[in-house]
Formats: structure tokens, sequence, C-alpha cells
């Protein structure tokens, strides 16, 4: 039993926490009224009353998405209840968001990924992966970094991929390195939190920010970008910054490691490989529907069935019994908080454009130099590049980057003549690669969580990498996708 004095500690240190989370929860809503009645009160008188309460409603969105004062699901019901209470937008374009195919997209991949977790079909490929190139430290990290780009295909929240990998990278660094916070254990700490970045680069259902793109062009604009579409588009970054990233990690963390430490590790992997025993016929039937999904999401310019659709019929077919192989009652357990997010921040980029404030935001930012900067595409893309990585840093939240500020370019973009799908594009790749801060992207977040790294460690190698990734995106603007006709 406890004694009284370790009782007491424990009271203490909880009293404690309980009073630092009240102390962030008030701050976050002083701050969030703040900012709402500065704009409503501040806007110049161009801007209406609806404009002015809906752009009030962002940005007050904005503050509490960023500092996370209450769970994210019940800021984005406050703001619904805000924009329906002050009947800035009619009813029925409040709910819009929800009614979206984004909606169901993320639902459904969450499912997938849940149905997928019933096997162990994503944990035999992960051993087999690390058995076949994990014999040094350079294969291993390269095995790390690759896992999650396959993950991407079937698996599409980014945070269930990093969950997957970093249990197994833990238990991998433990056998080879027990020394905390060396070279070794940052590098692949890294590698798992960068390679689960980059994996939402090229597979659009990858990444929360690719499908609120999508959906927001389609709105604004009318326009559709397809799944085969978005990888052909981005396809030579993602390839491209794989082995940056590797070539960085090594360069950075040397490690000077017995390579027989590396073989026990690849023995060990092969002995659960061999566990497994050989594929069931239920993991079988798990890969034959994810080729399946992933087969009519790359054919989406063929058959034209949107993307939610092709998900909603893997989720049937994972479930059907003697078809699927999971239960239905475990594969709809999945995280509201995020369904809420997206539905209210799609509302919230719906009401933006009902109410008519985007179009006045974009007039009150087409000062002389932007739009002459934006009217030449690849100073454009640079432009674009800058700000928003500029920006991310303020504004963490993937999700919340991209409904602050698409509709914004998409605006200006109009304003200058240039392609708004080439500078939406461009924005939303910028919004995704967080490198620099632990609360610029999810893997990083999980990454961290885990007391293995500290932040000052994501500071040099996320700068580098920030700066590759914007260097990389405008090589293959002014190659392939000239060469394409994109730009």
């Amino acid at each position: 039993m406890l004694s009284s004095s370790k009782v007491e500690a424990v009271e203490h240190s909880y009293e404690n926490v309980k009073q630092s989370r009240n102390k962030k929860t008030i701050i976050g809503f002083v701050l969030a009224i703040g900012v709402f009645i500065g704009l409503y009160v501040g806007l110049p008188e161009s801007f209406t009353t609806s404009p002015r309460l809906m752009i009030a409603i962002v940005s007050c969105a904005v503050v509490l998405w960023a500092l996370e004062p209450i769970p994210i699901g019940l800021t984005s019901i406050i703001i619904l209840t805000l924009m329906l209470v002050l009947d800035v937008v009619p009813t029925e374009i409040a709910y819009s968001g929800f009614s979206s195919p984004a909606v169901f997209l993320i639902i459904v991949g969450m499912m997938l990924a849940r149905a997928v977790n019933e096997t162990p079909l994503a944990k035999r490929i992960t051993y087999l992966i690390l058995t076949k190139w994990g014999g040094s430290e350079k294969g291993l990290l390269a095995s790390i970094l690759m896992i999650p780009q396959l993950q991407a295909f079937f698996i599409p929240a980014i945070a269930v991929r990093t969950s997957l990998l970093l249990p197994v990278a833990l238990n991998v660094m433990d056998m080879i390195d027990d020394k905390k916070e060396s070279n070794f254990r940052k590098m692949i700490m890294l590698g798992v939190a960068f390679g689960g970045t980059i994996s939402g680069t090229a597979v659009m259902t990858a990444a929360i920010g690719n499908i609120l793109t999508v959906e927001l062009l389609n709105e604004f604009l009318g326009v559709n970008i397809t799944y085969f579409e978005w990888f052909l588009y981005a396809l030579p970054i993602w390839l491209l910054l794989i082995p940056i990233l590797w070539l960085l990690l090594l360069k950075l963390f040397p490690v000077d490691i017995p390579k027989s430490s590396f073989q026990a590790v690849k023995k060990e992997m092969g002995e659960k490989v061999k566990d497994f025993g050989k594929m069931s016929g239920k993991e079988l039937r798990c890969l034959f529907i994810l080729l399946f999904t992933v087969g009519m999401w790359m054919s989406e310019p063929l058959h034209g069935l949107h993307p939610s659709i092709t998900a909603l019929i893997g989720v049937a077919l994972m479930t059907l019994p003697g078809i699927g192989c999971a239960t239905w009652s475990n594969i709809v357990k999945i995280n509201f908080d995020t369904v809420l997010m997206l539905g209210a921040t799609l509302s919230v980029g719906y009401g933006l454009n009902h109410s008519g404030a985007t179009e006045l935001i974009g007039e009150s930012l087409s000062t002389d130099w932007i739009i002459s900067l934006m009217e030449k595409p690849i100073i454009a893309v640079i432009f674009i590049l800058i700000i928003t990585q500029i920006f991310h840093l303020a504004m963490s939240n993937v999700s919340t980057a991209v409904v602050a500020l698409i509709p914004i370019y998409i605006g200006l973009s109009v304003q200058a003549g240039t392609d708004p799908i080439l500078i939406a594009f461009t924005a939303t790749l910028a919004c995704v690669h967080g490198y620099i801060l632990v609360v610029e992207a999810m893997p990083n977040v999980l990454v961290h969580s885990t007391g293995e790294i500290k932040q000052q460690s994501f500071l040099l190698p996320g700068l580098l990498m920030t700066g590759f990734m914007t260097l990389v995106t405008i090589i293959v603007a002014l190659t392939w996708w000239q060469l394409l006709g994109f730009m």
C-alpha cells in the first residue's frame, strides 16, 4: 500500500495537472473571445454583418482548434452552434459540411483501418520488410521510412499508420540500443515522424488536408481532382523526398552500433513472421479487398465513382459474413472528434463562400504587389510555399490551416489569372508537410508523446526538410508539372 506521504504527493500532482488544464482552458477561451470581438468590431465597413460574423467565427475556431483548450469535437459543435444561432448562413449551409463525400471518406477510411487491424496483415508486412532490409542501420531506417508509404494506400488515417509503426520501432530500438536520446533513437523516431508525414503526399486519401482541398475546390469552383490526378501531380515530390530524408537522417545522426545487433533484430523479425504462419483465408480476403479498393481509387477517371463510394464498397465487403475479414461491432468504433472537426471545417469553408466573406477577404488582400506575384505561375508557387509554411508554424492543425488558407488563395489566384487548382494544390502540400514543430503534424505529436525525443531534436532536421520540400516542389513545378500542362 502507498504511504500517506506518497498519496498526498500523488494528489498534489493531480491537483497541479488539473489547475494547469483549467488555466489552459481559460486562456484559450479568453483569447478566442477576444479575437471574435476584435475582428467583428475592427473589420472595415465594407464587410457587412454576415461576412463579418463569419470571419469572426472562423477566427475563433482557429484559436480553439490550435490551442485545444477543449476537445476538437466540442469546438466543432460550438462553431456550428454559433453559425446557426447567429443566423450567419442558412441552416442547410451550416450543416452542409457533414453531407460532403469527404466526411464519408474519412469515416469509412477509419473503418477500413480498423478492419485491417483485425487481421495480422499490417504487422506481417511490417515484419517482412524489417526481415528483408533491417540488417544494418541504413536498411533499418529505409524500412522504417518505406512501411508508412505502403500503408498509405490502404490505411487512410495518418495517425493510425503512425500508431501501428511506433510500437514496432520502439521495440527495435530497445533491442539494439538502450541509451536514452542517442543518435540512433533520434534517427529512428524522426524517421517514423517524418516518414509518416511524407506518406500523405501522393495518395489523396492518405491525408485529411488533401481531401479537404479537393472538396473546397469542388465547392468554390466546381472542379474535381481525381485520386489518380492527385497521385500523378505529387508522385515525383513523394519519390524524391523519401531518399532525401533517408540521407539527411543518416548524415545528421551517425551511429556506431555493431552490425551483429541489427542482425539480431533481423533474425527476431524473421521469427515473428514465422509465428504468423501461412496467410489465413481471412488475411487473403483482407488483402484482396484492399487491392480492389485501391485499384478502384486509381481508376476513378474510367468509372467516375467518387473515392468515398469505393471506400463504402470496401467497408461493406470487409464486414459481409463469409466474404469479409472484420466484425461490424469493432469497425464502427471510430474517432468522432475527427469526423466532427472535418464536417465543421467544411461547413466553415462553405459558410465563408456563401456569406461573401471569401470574396471580401480576397479584395482586401488584392494589393498590387501580391497580385503581381501571383500572376506568374512559378513565382506564385514559390510565394505560396513560403507564406504557407510560415503560416503553418502558427496554425499547427493541418485541417484548420487548409480551411483558412485555401478559400483565400482561390480568390487571389482567380483575380491574378493564375490556375487556382495549381495554387490550392501547392498550398496543401505545404500544409501537410510539417517538420519543424512537434504540433505541426500528427506523426510528430505521436512520436514526441513517447518521451524518446524532445522538441529541440526536431528543429534542425525539420528546417532542412522544410527547405528540401520547398526546393523539390519548385523543381517538380518547373519540370514535371510543366510537362503535364499543370503549370
